[in-house]
C-alpha cells in the first residue's frame, strides 16, 4: 500500500501518523521525500487496514493498494528518478547520456589502456571489461580473472574512466571492492544468493535481464539488492531470446518506456549483445537513445576478427567514435523536444 501525504504536512504529524500505522496494523513504514509531496510505502500484511479510514486523514492526499510485488523498485514508492553518482563527472539517471564502452574481455595491460583511451576521446565516460567470463563453451576463454581487474584499474589509473566488470558469485565480492560498477550477466540475473550478497554493499549494480526474463522478473530481481538495503542498481536491457535467429537475441526496445513507467531505476541498454553484429550496434543504439535510455554499454576492441571473445558484434575505435557522435548528437535533438 502507498499513502501519498498532502505537501502541507509536518513532519511531526508525518511521525506521528508513521507511527499509529506502525503500531495499529504491523506494518514496516518506508518513507520518500519526493519533490512535491512525501510517500509512505506499507511493507507486511495491509489486508487489514481500512483504506477508508487513511484516506480521511487530514495528511493524506490519496491512497492506493500496490499489486506489483516488488516495492523498492516501485515508481508508486519512489516517485523520482533515482540518480546514482559514480564519481565528479559521471552521474547515471539525472537526464544526461552516458556510453560505457570496451572490450568483452580484457586481454593484455596495451588492448586494455589503449582502447580506454580511444574510447574516451570519443566520449565514453565509463571503461567496461570482462575479467571473469562467463562463455557458452567451457572450452572458449574464461577470462584473465584476478589479472583482468588489475589491469582495468590500470586504465582506470592511465585514463581516469571508472570501470564497469562482471561479476560471477558471491565468493569474489572482495576482489571487486575497487571496481567501480559491478555488472550482474543475464545468465546471473537470477541467482538470488548473489544478488543478496550485493544488496549489503554501498556500489552501484548493473543487472542485466536475463535471457528470457519477463519484466516483472527483471524487477524482481532488482528487489532482491533493494530488499538487502542497496538502493545503486541500474537496469541492463541486452535483447531476449525469441524465435528470431538472424540476430543474438532480440532487442526489446518497448521495456525503456515500460521500465520508466514501472520503475525509478536508471535504463542502460547494450545493443552489443542484442544484435551480436557490429553493423547493427548503431541503428540500435540510436533507438534506444529515442526512447528514453541513461545509457549505453557498447563492445569496442581495436582488433575485432582476433578478440578472444565477441569479435563479431565488436565496434573498433574507429566505428565508435562515429556512433557516439550520432547517439550524442540524437540525444541532444531528443532533449529539446
Amino acid at each position: 500500500m502507498i499513502i501519498v501525504l498532502k505537501p502541507s504536512a509536518t513532519e511531526e504529524q508525518i511521525t506521528k501518523f508513521t507511527n499509529k500505522l506502525k503500531e495499529s496494523y504491523d506494518v514496516k513504514v518506508n518513507k520518500w521525500d519526493g519533490v512535491q509531496s512525501t510517500v509512505l510505502g506499507l511493507i507486511g500484511d495491509t489486508t487489514k487496514i481500512d483504506i477508508e479510514y487513511i484516506d480521511a486523514q487530514d495528511i493524506v492526499e490519496n491512497v492506493k493498494r500496490v499489486q506489483e510485488p516488488y516495492k523498492k523498485a516501485n515508481r508508486k514508492f519512489h516517485p523520482d528518478n533515482t540518480v546514482i553518482k559514480i564519481n565528479d563527472n559521471v552521474t547515471i539517471g539525472d537526464g544526461s547520456l552516458h556510453i560505457m564502452a570496451g572490450p568483452c574481455s580484457v586481454e593484455s595491460e596495451e588492448q586494455i589502456v589503449q582502447i580506454a583511451k580511444d574510447v574516451k576521446a570519443s566520449g565514453a565516460t565509463l571503461l567496461r571489461g570482462g575479467a571473469f567470463k562467463p562463455r557458452t563453451s567451457p572450452y572458449a576463454f574464461q577470462g584473465l580473472k584476478a589479472e583482468g581487474l588489475d589491469l582495468l584499474k590500470t586504465a582506470r589509473r592511465e585514463t581516469g574512466l571508472p570501470i564497469v566488470t562482471e561479476i560471477m558469485r558471491a565468493s569474489h565480492i572482495d576482489m571487486f571492492e575497487n571496481v567501480d560498477i559491478i555488472q550482474v550477466g543475464a545468465r546471473n540475473m537470477q541467482n538470488f544468493e548473489l544478488l543478496k550478497e550485493l544488496g549489503k554493499i554501498d556500489k552501484p549494480i548493473l543487472l542485466k535481464r536475463g535471457l528470457s526474463a519477463t519484466i516483472e522478473e527483471w524487477l524482481m530481481s532488482a528487489e532482491y539488492i533493494m530488499a538487502g538495503g542497496n538502493d545503486k542498481v541500474m537496469l541492463c536491457e541486452r535483447g531476449i531470446r525469441t524465435y528470431e535467429t538472424f540476430t543474438r537475441n532480440t532487442l526489446d526496445i518497448s521495456a525503456i518506456p515500460i521500465i520508466k513507467k514501472l520503475s525509478h531505476l536508471p535504463v542502460i541498454v547494450d545493443p552489443s549483445h542484442a544484435s551480436g553484429k557490429s553493423w547493427l550496434v548503431e541503428p540500435l543504439a540510436m533507438a534506444a537513445v529515442a526512447a528514453g535510455a541513461d545509457g549505453l554499454i557498447i563492445e569496442v576492441h581495436n582488433d575485432p576478427p582476433h578478440a578472444l571473445s565477441d569479435g563479431a558484434q565488436s565496434l573498433t575505435p574507429k566505428q565508435f567514435d562515429g556512433v557516439a557522435k550520432k547517439v550524442f548528437g540524437l540525444k541532444k535533438a531528443v532533449d529539446k523536444l
